[in-house]
């Protein structure tokens, strides 16, 4: 990997482009040229960079959209703004926006360097190379999560709660390790809990402990998670299925920082840091009721959502190979490997069950395949057992995410317009759009 400092150069004057690469080239930074934003942002998803420098004025989407797409997408990442039609609303837009910066043209070379090595310095420059070091569990080559875990890495170093969020099998409680080896109580322990897997009645003593005799079978005392992680940080998986009425008592101890173990008349001063996580849409929950509002907000001051294995296909053929290699050191033999038609079946899985979906079929295809190198029919095996595994769902409801996914599908392939999506799928607009508002379907989220 490089160690030069990345570099995103967007201007749609061709001419520019070249003069702006031989200066920043001279200077020691690797370049990448798009000449529009559209273009940008599609080099973006395919790479990481430290810093992106833009035109204002461009024909598709001028900087300030860029801009602000680039916040939305890669909330650390720098961006630097030059325009030749320098004036103060622009500059005063451009900062207010969180512009790192704003450069007047005809740029001033000197300014260039400087402003490009402050970005670069206080974005970090590496970090997304680094962060897979750091977090050598976490096994990636995606921009998306690079991105993600410079985010991590930002958020470490404060003492805010996080909520995580995404879909099961995602990896969280890894995610969540990553933010407390971030953290100044890193060299405190981390201790998980996961909220829908103990019956309710027994939770409140799990986190918070209990006095012997306070309850029937309270035997001897006991010291609650809270108290195991003093001076580190407590991992809340699967908040959205804690009781209302410990949602309450929750609540108070991010609030006054002490608990109360079941029984006890006193409170225990703690210093904890509160890592939660969900699958759930907890404003749903919100809003019939089952998850309180006002602790949402105290967990959620910074949310980390994770993509599903299905939005970073670039790293499945890492993961089953990483798969592969942790069976070979656990079982002390020789690392199997997938043959290329194996390795396409998995590329093509849309892999509802995420990681945790793709290491369970790895699993299955090592143990029961004979020899060194795991065929395509071993693979097709191995996902209709877990297709066959999976509860059945009614007809109605299959069709029903068929046809979503299938939108979905389609508005991808044309950058979310519509039109072209109903001509593809051989409907007429108006149809297409009805069935687009029948899912709940936001199709900017398709425009790139």
């Amino acid at each position: 990997m490089s160690s030069k400092a990345r570099v995103l150069l967007v201007d749609d004057d061709v001419s520019l482009l070249k003069l702006l690469t031989i200066r920043l080239m001279a200077n020691n930074y690797e370049v990448t040229t798009a000449n529009s934003a559209l273009q940008a942002l599609s080099e973006l998803q395919q790479q990481t960079f430290d810093v992106v420098l833009t035109d204002l004025r461009m024909d598709d989407i001028d900087g300030l959209q860029l801009a602000e797409q680039i916040q939305q997408l890669y909330p650390s990442l720098p961006v630097v703004m030059m325009t030749a039609h320098g004036s103060i609303p622009d500059a005063v837009r451009a900062t207010k926006q969180g512009i790192f910066a704003f450069l007047t043209k005809p740029i001033d070379k000197d300014e260039l360097i400087d402003t490009l090595a402050k970005a670069v310095r206080l974005h970090g420059q590496g970090q997304s190379q680094g962060q897979q070091a750091s977090h050598s569990y976490i096994v990636t080559r995606s921009a998306s999560m690079y991105h993600l875990l410079e985010q991590v890495r930002m958020v470490g170093a404060t003492d805010v709660n996080v909520l995580i969020s995404g879909a099961s099998g995602t990896g969280k409680e890894l995610l969540a390790r990553a933010v407390h080896e971030s953290s100044a109580v890193s060299g405190g322990p981390f201790v998980a809990i996961n909220c829908g897997a103990v019956p309710a009645e027994l939770l409140e003593s799990q986190l918070f402990g209990h006095k012997k005799g306070s309850f029937t079978g309270a035997t001897t005392d006991h010291v609650g998670l809270f108290s195991e992680a003093q001076n580190g940080t407590l991992f809340l998986d699967e908040i959205g299925d804690m009781p209302l009425n410990l949602q309450v008592k929750l609540l108070r101890v991010l609030q006054e920082k002490k608990i109360r173990p079941v029984g006890h008349s006193e409170e225990i001063p703690v210093n904890v840091r509160v890592v939660s996580a969900t699958h759930k849409d907890l404003p749903a929950a919100i809003r019939d009721n089952s998850f309180r509002e006002d602790l949402y907000y105290r967990l959620n001051v910074v949310n980390l959502r994770l993509p599903a294995l299905s939005e970073r296909r670039e790293d499945i053929s890492l993961l089953a190979h990483h798969f592969c290699e942790q069976i070979a050191a656990r079982q002390q033999q020789g690392v199997k490997r997938f043959s290329d038609d194996a390795m396409d079946l998995l590329l093509r899985h849309d892999w509802p069950g995420n990681i945790r979906q793709l290491q369970n079929v790895v699993e299955q295809v090592v143990a029961l395949s004979p020899g060194v190198l795991i065929s395509a029919q071993q693979v097709a095996m191995a996902l209709q057992c877990e297709l066959e595994a999976s509860s059945p769902i009614a007809l109605n409801e299959a069709k029903r995410q068929f046809e979503r996914q299938y939108l979905i599908n389609v508005l991808k392939m044309v950058d979310g317009n519509v039109a072209q999506a109903a001509k593809l799928a051989k409907r007429n607009r108006s149809d297409f759009y009805k069935l687009i508002k029948k899912h709940d379907i936001d199709v900017e989220q398709f425009s790139r």
